[in-house]
């Protein structure tokens, strides 16, 4: 059995991780799904301006990337982890089984919306979440763009969220309007 801990991303760590891992592999976690269901107030927004990022909210199931990271790099890759996901603790930390591609069960570090944080939307329509996202900028950029990144590496990954595909839509049609 390869050493090491695993990491569980379900948006722009699917893409930029931003750490070494040992392995790579798409996973599915099941019991929670993909949704644009907290407030960002620093990556794709601010205080003043609030844009919406991701959150694995309760129900469904979720495809993404888990990582392997050797127990080596462990603690340099928790910490960064931390910094990147956790500037407003928006999210629960827990470890959850995931299962991967090839079949093997693996339990990953996930982040969960914490749904009793203040930055917790919920569920919200599509026409919001669009508003929301349309013309919100923060410290990591646009808003629009890290749907529009979501999209098109879930479309790499052959995962089609026709949800998501619909936001990116509206989004687009919102900002061109001006």
């Amino acid at each position: 059995m390869a050493d090491g801990r695993w990491v569980f991303g379900y948006g722009s760590l699917m893409w930029r991780p931003g750490f070494p891992y040992a392995e790579r592999a798409a996973a599915t976690l099941h019991g929670r799904r993909r949704a644009f269901c907290i407030y960002s107030v620093h990556h794709r927004g601010t205080h003043e301006r609030p844009g919406l990022v991701l959150g694995l909210a309760p129900g469904g199931a979720v495809r993404g990337m888990a990582y392997r990271v050797a127990e080596a790099d462990w603690a340099e890759v928790y910490a960064y982890l931390m910094e990147r996901e956790q500037p407003t603790e928006t999210y629960v930390e827990a470890l959850r089984q995931v299962r991967l591609a090839d079949g093997r069960r693996v339990e990953c570090l996930v982040f969960l919306s914490d749904v009793r944080h203040p930055q917790w939307a919920g569920a919200l329509s599509l026409d919001r979440q669009a508003g929301l996202i349309a013309g919100a900028t923060g410290l990591s950029g646009r808003n629009v763009d890290y749907l529009r990144d979501l999209v098109e590496h879930l479309r790499e990954m052959d995962v089609r969220d026709p949800a998501m595909e619909s936001l990116l839509g509206l989004v687009e049609d919102r900002e061109m309007r001006g």
